[in-house]
């Protein structure tokens, strides 16, 4: 089984609790003895808690996924808003500590707290691997004060399950192929295996499927015919097999443009949802204007309050003439929206624009004069955000109260910068 895989020494190491780590650095904290919580606002009772420190765990049980409501009153714990900017440089830093050890090509940014290294061919610069890695982790605390575990293995997929498995409440762990009959099979339920969820893990179980054994010792053929390739990966990686390597992808076209909001309240008239709605289509149309595209496909996601009687709805129509003018694209955008709204209290949106081919195709309209008066608007409109700033040149609906550019422009990943 293992007699074609390539020798390989690659480490996957996790910052733990970074977020929470990051600010305790800022704010001249320990993140191992202070009760600490990022919460996304923290004058929204509601709002989500996003990391939180191992005492804030262990003596408040609070974690990520809580609400800001649910922290005691204590005054030992300490409470801060996410600062985005700031977390994604210190990841940025830290792969540039990373770099000293191995070429950039070597390192996989997996998120901004995660990162594969693939150390082969490093012991006669630093030694053993297991030393390298444990350089790395302590090179990275001595500099930023964040803790991590390491997880090591032959490949990719060995190296992340060491970590999330073992590494992540010992500090380090090697899994080899030798392990996986013993550390690997007996994994269950099968949405604790790495890149398996729970509607696959449903798919296996109706196949009979409950462990990492079961999905080991299954029928290849039956995977694939069931699955296709997705069934054929799922089944070497039950023996551990992973043959992905840290190569760039190949660039190529976009397939859609799009964006996605959450409302901070429930949004209840036509009038201040389209003002969202026109917010996101000027994103979006500009996006594809400067990547050089125009889309002929517009779609329209509609997710209603929780209070809401209706189903959500996602909706697509194809204009006649591909376009990347915001007001086209609006216009088509409306016209979904008023089919389909249900009356119902709004707190989610989406906009895609897809079906996408180069802007030089574009066919000249002899009956709208218009057009490129239209067009050259948007590009200098363009021009100006680009050089004084998003939020330097917007429409009048921008600053009524339903508008929500101005406030997100403020935000990185829907977070504080």
């Amino acid at each position: 089984m293992y007699a074609n895989c390539p020798d390989r020494v690659i480490v996957c190491i996790d910052m733990k609790c970074f977020y929470a780590s990051c600010i305790a650095m800022l704010e001249g904290l320990d993140v191992e003895q202070e009760p600490i919580a990022i919460v996304g606002n923290l004058h929204q009772a509601g709002s989500i808690v996003l990391a939180a420190s191992p005492p804030m765990k262990q003596h408040f049980h609070i974690k990520t996924g809580n609400r800001r409501y649910d922290i005691p009153n204590h005054p030992s714990i300490k409470l801060f808003e996410p600062k985005m900017d700031f977390f994604l440089q210190m990841s940025i830093e830290i792969t540039k500590l990373i770099m000293q050890f191995v070429p950039r090509e070597a390192i996989h940014v997996y998120s901004v707290d995660e990162s594969f290294i693939d150390l082969t061919g490093t012991e006669k610069l630093w030694g053993a691997p297991e030393e390298t890695a444990m350089t790395i982790r302590q090179a990275i605390y001595n500099q930023f004060g964040i803790p991590s575990a390491v997880g090591m293995g032959p490949n990719m997929l060995m190296a992340k399950l060491a970590l999330d498995l073992e590494a992540k409440a010992t500090g380090f762990a090697k899994w080899t192929y030798k392990d996986v009959p013993q550390k690997l099979w007996p994994i269950a339920p099968l949405s604790e295996m790495w890149g398996i969820g729970r509607r696959m893990e449903y798919a296996l179980n109706k196949k009979g499927i409950f462990s990492v054994y079961d999905l080991a010792h299954a029928n290849l053929k039956m995977l694939e015919d069931e699955f296709g390739i997705i069934g054929n990966q799922l089944y070497y990686h039950a023996w551990g097999i992973d043959l992905s390597t840290f190569e760039e992808p190949d660039t190529k076209e976009p397939m859609s443009f799009g964006k996605g909001q959450m409302l901070m309240r429930d949004y209840h008239t036509h009038e201040e949802i389209l003002i969202v709605l026109l917010e996101m289509c000027e994103d979006i149309a500009k996006r594809a204007r400067m990547a050089g595209y125009i889309g002929a496909t517009v779609s329209l996601g509609v997710s209603y309050s929780r209070s809401a009687l209706e189903k959500n709805f996602y909706r697509s129509k194809t204009m006649i003439e591909p376009t990347n003018e915001t007001m086209k694209m609006y216009e088509t955008c409306k016209e979904l929206f008023n089919i389909h709204f249900a009356e119902q209290p709004v707190r989610q949106l989406s906009v895609r624009l897809s079906n996408l081919q180069p802007h030089g195709s574009i066919q000249l309209d002899l009956f709208d004069e218009q057009k490129e008066q239209r067009q050259m608007l948007g590009y200098t409109m363009d021009a100006i955000r680009e050089r004084f700033g998003a939020t330097s040149l917007l429409r009048a609906v921008s600053f009524t109260t339903s508008g929500t550019a101005m406030q997100r422009e403020q935000l990185v990943g829907g977070h504080l910068k």
